[in-house]
């Protein structure tokens, strides 16, 4: 099998020779082959390279344009600064200092600097590889733009003191993403990612009644264009586990603190899960032998449907043989 046929194999109920891996590789991936963070999240010539670099010497199934949370910041305005080793940053909110959404740019997909380049990495992915990997695009969740444009504290002094307000960002938010998800899906992506960890910090009722429609409203209109949906919330989700298995999604990343027994019983046996060992303690500064351990527990614990990779992102400076282990083929059971 193909990569990228192991990987739509799982998703549609097996069976394969062994189960996908899709770890999360950013700084990691730009270090692998002598570059930087700064360079990876400016220039989708060097995320594909790192991508596809680390997907022969690792072995996954799935390459990436996930590099921060920013592109469509800098779509509606923003300015990003970048760091050589670090995380793109954005001093000044687009919203910081107002509530005016008349005000706000609509950015288009294909004219917005960094959302193109993003665009421009799916489609280098295709050129090169065709259909040997998923490429899985990118987008952010409603809450998580919504604080990207607003401040993060803001955005959740918002939820509470303006409620009508942040739920009208938080629409326009969805819209971007809706138009940003398409034209990935056009260039090649075969599966879309939703970034929205700042959820994880609020409550069920509050998730349920503000931040969950708006999620579903996205996956539906990702998934009406033929294209799967992965789910990431970084953190602690368990409080938000049954808004989350009404969400429509097919692959859910589950990190490290959360009881992946728990995720199943929650969620059912349709969804795939994906995780969830430790990036720091479990991966960084595990050993190859309790990784193993820990990704045949993980599916052990779940059953099938379920896909390899670590709670979160893989550090910079992991061992080069704590993430072949996490990458070593786990044979896929009944």
């Amino acid at each position: 099998m193909t990569p990228f046929e192991r990987y739509l194999a799982v998703l549609d109920g097996g069976p394969v020779d062994f189960l996908p891996r899709l770890p999360i590789l950013m700084q990691f991936a730009a270090e692998h082959i002598g570059s930087n963070y700064g360079v990876f999240a400016s220039d989708h010539r060097v995320m594909v390279e790192s991508n596809r670099v680390c997907a022969i010497d690792f072995g996954f199934e799935q390459v990436s344009t996930i590099s921060d949370p920013y592109r469509e910041t800098q779509g509606f305005g923003a300015r990003i600064v970048y760091v050589r080793d670090g995380v793109p940053r954005c001093p000044q909110p687009p919203l910081a200092g107002n509530k005016n959404l008349d005000a706000l740019p609509r950015p288009n997909p294909l004219e917005a600097e960094r959302m193109r380049d993003r665009v421009d990495a799916v489609r280098l992915f295709r050129e090169l590889d065709g259909q040997k990997y998923s490429v899985l695009g990118w987008v952010e969740g409603p809450a998580a733009e919504a604080a990207d444009l607003r401040g993060v504290s803001s955005f959740f002094m918002d939820l509470v003191d303006d409620p009508r307000w942040v739920c009208e960002l938080m629409d326009v938010c969805v819209e971007v993403a809706v138009e940003f998800a398409r034209v990935q899906v056009e260039s090649g992506a075969d599966t879309i990612g939703i970034g929205d960890a700042v959820a994880s910090q609020v409550g069920p009722e509050m998730y349920e009644s503000m931040i969950q429609p708006r999620e579903k409203k996205l996956v539906a209109a990702i998934k009406a264009m033929g294209a799967k949906t992965r789910l990431h919330i970084c953190g602690d989700t368990t409080h938000l586990l049954p808004g989350i298995s009404e969400l429509g999604i097919d692959i859910m990343d589950v990190d490290h603190m959360v009881d992946m027994p728990t995720v199943r019983r929650t969620l059912g046996d349709k969804i795939c899960l994906a995780g969830n060992i430790d990036p720091a303690n479990g991966v960084f500064n595990g050993t190859p032998e309790r990784i193993r351990e820990h990704v045949v527990r993980a599916y052990e614990a779940v059953g099938n449907p379920y896909m390899v990779t670590a709670g979160c992102e893989v550090p910079s400076g992991t061992p080069v043989e704590n993430l072949k282990a996490l990458c070593e083929p786990v044979q896929w059971r009944e």
